[in-house]
């Protein structure tokens, strides 16, 4: 075949316009197809025909999930983590409109770990002389500028991690003369604590409610101990819902 022949999508069918085919291992992908794919998802080239038709379906089903979802805590700012704290479910996502953005559904208990890290870049302001040359100043002072990041770790079979940036601008910060031994400290900025902040809260919302999820499957799986009903005298191994497996009553095992 030729560099210039029509090609077809192998997932629907359709022709595959000018600059629009997306390479798969053993096939090729429109743009159409490969919008609908999870934002999270990075490995297309290397997945063949079959698993992006699955990822498809599972695509599909998620927007009955997106449909379901209630929003009991927002955390972010441009771009969101929002959790159903009732369901154990969250989607992180930037978009107004959930239904057209289909963002992936996940399982609280599927969080792995979460982090926020800060790239930090520095530069050295200058001063222009009359003769028109940049020059230090005398102290030195700089511009630092900060970008956070919240990094998800997921179990989910079509991507690990889930990486978005929390502060839609960088934090830019000029330092005063600088003198030598001093060291810069971006805490003194109020927006840099408040991302901060905002990260940790994320961290701890999702990793709190995760460890909690695994507290109590590990609880559940553990061997109940055998006990004396206060209700009935019996000796009991209490069931599931911590009750007498004899008169039912509440016991403590």
């Amino acid at each position: 075949m030729g560099l210039f022949d029509k090609k077809y999508c192998d997932v629907c069918g359709e022709k595959i316009g000018l600059l629009g085919n997306r390479k798969l291992e053993d096939g090729n992908l429109c743009k159409d197809c490969a919008g609908k794919l999870s934002p999270w998802f990075s490995d297309r080239r290397k997945s063949t025909v079959a698993d992006i038709k699955e990822q498809l379906a599972y695509r599909e089903e998620n927007k009955e999930k997106v449909a379901a979802f209630h929003t009991t805590k927002t955390l972010g700012k441009s771009t969101k983590v929002l959790v159903d704290e009732d369901a154990g479910l969250f989607m992180v996502t930037s978009a107004s409109n959930l239904k057209d953005a289909n963002p992936d559904v996940l399982a609280l208990s599927d969080v792995t770990g979460c982090d926020v890290d800060v790239d930090e870049s520095k530069r050295e302001l200058k001063r222009r002389t009359p003769d028109g040359k940049e020059v230090s100043f005398v102290p030195a002072r700089y511009e630092y500028s900060y970008t956070f990041y919240v990094t998800i770790n997921v179990n989910n079979p079509y991507f690990n991690q889930i990486r978005f940036r929390l502060n839609s601008s960088s934090i830019d910060i000029e330092t005063g003369a600088m003198r030598p031994g001093m060291v810069f400290s971006p805490i003194c900025s109020m927006e840099y604590q408040e991302c901060q902040n905002l990260g940790n809260e994320i961290k701890r919302a999702l990793t709190q409610v995760q460890n909690k999820i695994r507290r109590d499957a590990v609880a559940a799986a553990a061997p109940k101990k055998a006990v004396t009903c206060p209700y009935c005298g019996a000796t009991t191994t209490p069931d599931a819902s911590g009750c007498c497996e004899y008169c039912g009553g509440a016991v403590k095992g």
